[in-house]
């Protein structure tokens, strides 16, 4: 992942398709700053009310008033799909050959309703876009190690057919299994590279109590992209950043008071 000097990073694999533009932004990059960047690029900006839903919308133009959903796609040159993120995962599904992208907001209550997987269905019957060429980038979002979450969100996740291993469970109260982090990977800084590949979840420090697990969003959004079918090189990761511990970003569980948002924005340019 590369930081550009206006406080949001991109992705070198996206940077290097013609016309495509993207970022995902960081807690410097304000609404104003956003909104400059969009006009600076005659760009439409459009942002949803999110409402943890899996409705996706797709746009054949600028929609008239405000959709409600946490999904957007479009094939339109000149959109730029936005998803307003602080914890949550965003998503963003670029197939190249169509010139068409998606851009995914991927909490757990989306996650757990398989959000991206209809992205990306959605995606092959209004482009014919086909996961083993299409691209996805996973963005900034809280890490696994401090996502704790009660026993009806584990349940759900595994009724709704999700392997085990997208939670890590405590051994005993006080205690968290450690998961390895490749040195290569610093969460103490955030050029931590997008790689093609699994990332090991966070090592925990958290103290768990009776009955709570710690939700790996990362690993279950990968899980649903390689069950479609995309290829490994093709799920652009960003590491192992997590909102919440590391300040440049914006975290509603470290700060709840705080109502500001991440600005995460892909679409093509005009023609």
């Amino acid at each position: 992942m590369n930081d550009e000097p206006a406080g949001y990073s991109t992705v070198p694999r996206l940077a290097e398709i013609a016309g495509l533009v993207h970022g995902f932004g960081g807690a410097g990059w304000s609404e104003a700053d956003f909104l400059a960047f969009a006009a600076s690029r005659d760009l439409h900006p459009v942002i949803m009310r999110q409402v943890h839903s899996d409705s996706v919308h797709r746009l054949e133009a600028a929609p008239p008033e405000k959709l409600e959903g946490d999904g957007l796609m479009t094939d339109v040159p000149g959109l730029l799909l936005v998803i307003r993120t602080a914890d949550c995962l965003p998503v963003f599904l670029v197939d190249a050959k169509n010139r068409a992208v998606a851009a995914v907001h991927c909490g757990w209550r989306g996650t757990e309703k398989r959000i991206l997987e209809r992205a990306v269905l959605a995606m092959g019957r209004g482009y014919g876009s086909e996961p083993g060429t299409m691209l996805a980038a996973l963005g900034p979002c809280i890490g696994s190690a401090c996502y704790e979450v009660g026993p009806e969100v584990r349940d759900s996740f595994r009724r709704a057919g999700f392997p085990p291993g997208v939670f890590i469970e405590y051994q005993e109260r006080g205690h968290v299994p450690e998961v390895h982090v490749p040195e290569s990977q610093d969460r103490g800084t955030r050029t931590a590279s997008f790689e093609a590949g699994h990332v090991s979840a966070q090592s925990a420090e958290a103290s768990g109590r009776p009955g709570k697990s710690l939700l790996d969003l990362r690993a279950a959004n990968r899980w649903l992209l390689n069950a479609l079918g995309f290829r490994a090189e093709n799920i652009l990761d960003s590491g192992p950043a997590c909102t919440h511990c590391e300040p440049h970003f914006l975290s509603y569980r470290r700060d709840p008071v705080d109502s500001r948002r991440m600005y995460n924005l892909i679409g093509y340019s005009p023609l």
